[in-house]
């Protein structure tokens, strides 16, 4: 027999297909099948065959015979036979797993498909899910984008190919800061002079300094990038004052204009942190606030030697969160405890220098105090700012300046050393300003756009998705300008995945200092000339909500928002 001619190997592992044919076989073989009896050594290995199958053996492992059909070529095994009645719904058990692996062999491949396919970021598919409650608005997200990539089942044709007239006429209206209002639906995108005169009025934004051969944006982890570009400043001392005294003059007209409510916002982005002054009305806050992030325990420490008082919106937040844990955690025990202590009762802090007086105290009981080295000062300061320390180049060391401070700031940025780097590709360039208004110094720039379209395989056929690519440094503002404009191209109907820069995500932490009284009317009308449109105003003006996340991913459908951080 075939079993009996490999040494070792046992009945047990084999499929029960296999017995079964195995036993069509030899009744083929005797005289009338009917007639024949059954072999005496198969009557009793059949039930152990069939009935009980080694646990730790897989479907896959049995030796295959010589004469035995491959799998595609397999039929649906006959009823077993006459002598075996208990082998039937074991059978009716075990068929549906033997139909279903050549389906789980072909997950691999098609999740590998559709690996490949997410990789297409036209392909709807590969977006992730998003909030099931859709809102005529998003929320504000105070973060850069370094892309866009919007998606319509309707063409982006509008946005090519500008002509020279319209080009100028979005420029002169950025100047002017005139307000476009479109229709909720345009028939004809293309032939709509408006809507393609307000795209280009949404494309710009003002930048210094202005190096053409240098991508300015963004600083941080810019070293790559710039290596091995012309830098005449790196080595000249006399050319990196002139522009430090030039970058002063344009820093100093931002927040110049900040305070006089003529530029809602501005970016300082330096090679190690980045700083977004906001003017008071901006996310729900009734003073100019300044956010940085991330810093270090130096850089904190600097602004402290300076006068400059800040907080740690995220640190304090932790805080306390920790301290309401505890104080619930303190409450159960004197509820469940039969004596408690007052001053817990009371929630009172221990002061860490008792803890330090009675860490030493037994000691001096001890008569050695003397003879055993104490920790020195400068280590008990360590162990004391350790928490602070490891909050280093992190979200959560993110520094809020508000009020006249951020005037304070304004001089400590002026006059810090360290805003420049020494060595390395950015040595001697000054950070990057970025504001969605005329400064003096400031140059015009201007977003790229570039419309794409493709076919996408979308549930076995190949269907036509048109996108447009934005990229530069989308500034909040522009945004949602141009949410705004694709609402009414599009017909109430596309989507976007936006790239941030991950270090100004947590821009989008809620403030402790803002007013939920605010009056929102006064607001926008002190704003009023500032530059921006009174919807996308609006948008800013209320209290950040994404925390140190930012959005992701954009739908618009039926001409509400639903998005993803």
């Amino acid at each position: 027999m075939a079993d009996r001619a490999v040494p070792g190997y046992s009945p047990g592992f084999k499929k029960p297909p296999a017995m079964l044919r195995l036993k069509r076989k030899r009744l083929r073989r005797s005289e009338p099948p009917a007639a024949a009896p059954p072999p005496c050594c198969a009557a009793p290995r059949a039930p152990s065959a069939s009935t009980r199958r080694n646990p730790f053996s897989s479907l896959d492992n049995a030796r295959r015979a010589a004469g035995n059909p491959q799998p595609q070529e397999r039929e649906r095994p006959p009823p077993p036979p006459h002598g075996f009645p208990s082998a039937a719904p074991f059978w009716q058990l075990l068929e549906p797993v033997c139909e279903d692996k050549p389906t789980r062999r072909a997950e691999p491949s098609e999740r590998t498909d559709l690996l490949a396919l997410t990789n297409d970021l036209h392909l709807p598919v590969a977006v992730p899910k998003v909030p099931s409650s859709p809102r005529h608005e998003f929320p504000a997200d105070w973060s850069i984008k370094t892309r866009l990539l919007f998606m319509s089942s309707q063409p982006f044709t509008w946005a090519e190919h500008l002509k020279a007239q319209e080009e100028a006429q979005g420029f002169a209206q950025h100047c002017r800061a005139t307000e476009t209002n479109l229709p909720q639906s345009i028939q004809e995108p293309k032939l709509s002079t408006e809507l393609r005169c307000a795209f280009q009025q949404s494309l710009v934004y003002w930048l210094h300094p202005s190096v053409p051969w240098l991508q300015l944006f963004p600083r941080i982890g810019a070293d790559r990038r710039i290596a091995g570009k012309a830098s005449p400043w790196s080595q000249d001392e006399a050319l990196q004052q002139v522009l430090m005294s030039d970058w002063s003059v344009s820093f100093t007209s931002l927040y110049n204009l900040l305070k006089a409510k003529r530029c809602p916002y501005f970016y300082v982005c330096t090679y190690q942190f980045t700083v977004l002054f906001r003017a008071a009305g901006l996310a729900g806050s009734d003073v100019i606030t300044a956010v940085i992030s991330p810093t270090t325990r130096g850089l904190r420490e600097a602004m402290r030697n300076e006068g400059i008082e800040f907080s740690l919106p995220l640190v304090e937040e932790g805080r306390t969160r920790k301290q309401k844990n505890s104080e619930v955690n303190l409450e159960t025990e004197v509820a469940n405890s039969l004596e408690v202590d007052n001053s817990w009762e009371d929630g009172e802090e221990l002061d860490p220098s008792d803890d330090e007086h009675e860490s030493f105290s037994w000691l001096e009981e001890m008569g050695v105090q003397d003879k055993v080295k104490k920790p020195d000062t400068i280590s008990i300061k360590l162990r004391k700012e350790k928490q602070e320390v490891q909050v280093d180049h992190r979200p959560e060391s993110l520094a809020l300046v508000k009020g006249t401070n951020t005037f304070t700031l304004l001089n400590f940025l002026i006059n810090c050393k360290s805003l420049v780097a020494a060595a390395g590709p950015q040595a001697g360039l000054p950070p990057t300003l970025l504001s969605p208004v005329a400064f003096r110094g400031g140059t015009m720039q201007t977003l790229k756009a570039r419309s794409i379209n493709a076919k996408a395989r979308v549930h076995l056929a190949y269907k036509e998705i048109f996108s447009l690519e934005i990229v530069g440094p989308v500034m909040p503002h522009a945004l949602h300008s141009l949410t705004m404009l694709l609402k009414s191209a599009q017909r109430g109907a596309f989507s976007a995945v936006l790239y941030t820069h991950e270090p100004t995500a947590v821009f989008n932490t809620h403030l402790d200092d803002t007013s939920p009284a605010l009056n929102k009317e006064a607001v926008c009308k002190d704003l009023s000339a500032c530059g921006l449109h009174p919807k996308t105003l609006d948008q800013l003006t209320q209290c950040p909500t994404l925390g140190k996340s930012s959005i992701r991913f954009l739908e618009l459908k039926n001409y509400g928002y639903t998005w993803k951080s």
